[in-house]
Formats: structure tokens, sequence, C-alpha cells
């Protein structure tokens, strides 16, 4: 059994430690916090029995195999390298790093340690998402695509109130690309790789960071529009358009299913049965990876476009972070 810790103490960690447990390839083994109080809170109830509040430590522990990050976004990089130079797998939660720099300084180190960085995109792994992967090929040559996620942000009132929450904070690498973005970003790159050129546009918060925007993909043959927000809700679906058919998706980060329509209209849907805790199968996947002993090049070079793209989308709309100066 591979002994995993975690540096985080949120409701997305947990989340992601069950999956973790419901693979039956992992035991959660050790829980980092500032204090240890929330780290024993945290981890107890998921088996653990060793909490740290020094990375130092973390790193140096014999008793840990792999860490899984899920920290504020700015600090992904320098937890990571830490813990990969001292021979840990690294699951890092998306995005997995600042810009472009510090993902590829992250490859880097893992080559360079002999060690798994996988980045925690868990719809690629969806059941569901590759079989409408595999469905594109029923809609001939594409023209046009759009891909929507937009969520109205818990945090986003304390912010009209004045308070300066780490979700539209720069110094913590945030705002809707980073974070709501993302998805539609990754879902794009998994199904049709890097585009040929990037056009963006963003409405940004007086903090410095987007409340929403949008992305145009361009491909040879076709489009892809992207639409993010963390300031208002979406309850529309997203379209993959081709010459012979159309591919609708209700939700893709979940998956649950999808429609595909014939050129003539009529309908046939797809649904195949995927466990309620969608976080098992990118789990179940570094899993793999750390028992190979290699990388899975294709999620690698899927992290690096992904990486490329969010950085050129902010370079265009004008979105720095502290993190950016500081790659350089």
């Amino acid at each position: 059994m591979l002994q995993l810790a975690i540096i985080g103490t949120n409701w997305i960690s947990e989340k992601f430690a069950r999956a973790a447990l419901q693979t039956e390839q992992f035991v959660i083994r050790g829980v980092y916090s500032r204090a240890l109080d929330k780290a024993r809170a945290f981890g107890e109830p998921l088996g653990a029995t060793l909490f740290i509040d020094s990375l130092e430590e973390l790193a140096a522990s014999k008793e840990i195999d792999a860490v899984y990050i899920a920290s504020p976004n700015s600090l992904h990089s320098a937890q990571a390298i830490q813990m990969m130079q001292a021979g840990k797998h690294v699951i890092c939660e998306k995005p997995m790093a600042s810009n472009l720099a510090q993902v590829e300084s992250m490859l880097e180190v893992a080559k360079a340690n002999n060690v798994v960085l996988m980045e925690a995109f868990k719809t690629a792994y969806l059941p569901n998402f590759i079989e409408a992967k595999k469905a594109l090929a029923n809609l001939g040559r594409l023209h046009k695509a759009h891909l929507t996620y937009c969520q109205y942000s818990s945090r986003y009132q304390k912010y009209l109130d004045g308070e300066n929450p780490n979700t539209f904070n720069p110094e913590f690498s945030n705002g809707s690309i980073m974070d709501i973005g993302f998805y539609s970003v990754a879902a794009a790159v998994e199904l049709f790789g890097a585009p040929t050129q990037i056009q963006a546009s963003a409405h940004l918060l007086e903090s410095g960071v987007d409340a929403h925007g949008s992305v145009l993909l361009r491909y040879p043959e076709f489009d892809v529009t992207l639409s993010h927000s963390k300031v208002s809700n979406s309850y529309s679906t997203s379209e993959i358009q081709g010459e012979e058919g159309s591919l609708i998706l209700a939700d893709f980060s979940e998956c649950l299913g999808f429609d595909l329509y014939a050129r003539s209209g009529e309908r046939t849907h797809f649904e195949t049965e995927q466990v309620e805790n969608s976080m098992m199968y990118e789990a179940k996947a570094f899993a793999s990876m750390i028992l190979k002993g290699e990388m899975d090049e294709h999620a690698t070079q899927r992290s690096l476009t992904i990486a490329h793209i969010i950085t050129e989308v902010r370079r265009q709309t004008g979105i720095v972070f502290p993190a950016d100066v500081n790659s350089q």
C-alpha cells in the first residue's frame, strides 16, 4: 500500500483522501497543517497517524511515499519541488502551478528525482468523459465547440463586503481562469489537443484577478469558445458540432453522461456508471503511475499545454501574479 500524506485540510482534500482510500491502493499516513490541531482533526477520521506542522519534517519522513497538495495555487510549485527533491511522488491540485515556467521547473525536478508528478484534473479520467471523447469520431469534421463552466463563488460576497478572500486575491494566484476557467481549458486540451491560436478577454476586479472571461481557441478547421465565471451561474450545456452531428454535455466537469445528435436530429443518450466520488479515478491513475514507475506522457503534455494557454490568457488580459515576477 502507498503511504499518502495530505497538504491542506479543506473540503477538497477530504474528498480526495476518501477517493484515494476507495482505490485500495493508498493509506492516509500523514497530514500537514500549520496548526497541528487542524491536522489531527482532519486526519484521525481518515486513519492518519502522523500530524506535521513542518514541511521540512514531512519531506524528510520515511513513512511517506506520496503527497497530495491542495494548498493555495501560489504555493503549489515550491511545495511540490520540496517534496519531489526528497523522493516523494506528488499529485497537485489544479492548476499545477501559477504559470508555465513553474510547471516546466516542476516537471524537470520530477524527472531528475525519478518521481511521479501529476495534475489532479479528474475530468479526463471519468468513464463518461472518456466515452464522449471516443464519440467525437461520430461527428465528422469538427467546426464549432462551446465549453461553458460558470459558478457563483461562495466567497464573492465577502469580496464585495470589502474582505480579501484567497479566491479573488492575486497573491494566491487566483481568479476565474485559474479556478473555474481551468476546467474549460483542460477539457478542451484533453479533447482537441493544443490550439494554433489563443484569443482571450476578461473582466477584472479591482483586486487584479478576473471575475469572468471568454477564450477562443483556434484549430486548423474549427474554433472552440470557452466561457468561465466566478460571479454568475450558468445552466446551459456545452456542445461540440461536426458535419455529421453534435455532442451535448450537460456538465462536462462531472460528465454523468452525454447526448449524441445525428445530423437528421436523431438523439442517442450515453451514460455509463461512475462512482459517486469522482476523484477516485484520478487517484487510481496516480497510483498506477507510481506502481509503473513512470509518468503518463499524455498527462504531462496536457499539463504543459494547459499551463501555456492559461499563462497566455493572463498575458492578454493583464492578470499578473507576484509568482510571475518570482518565476523570472
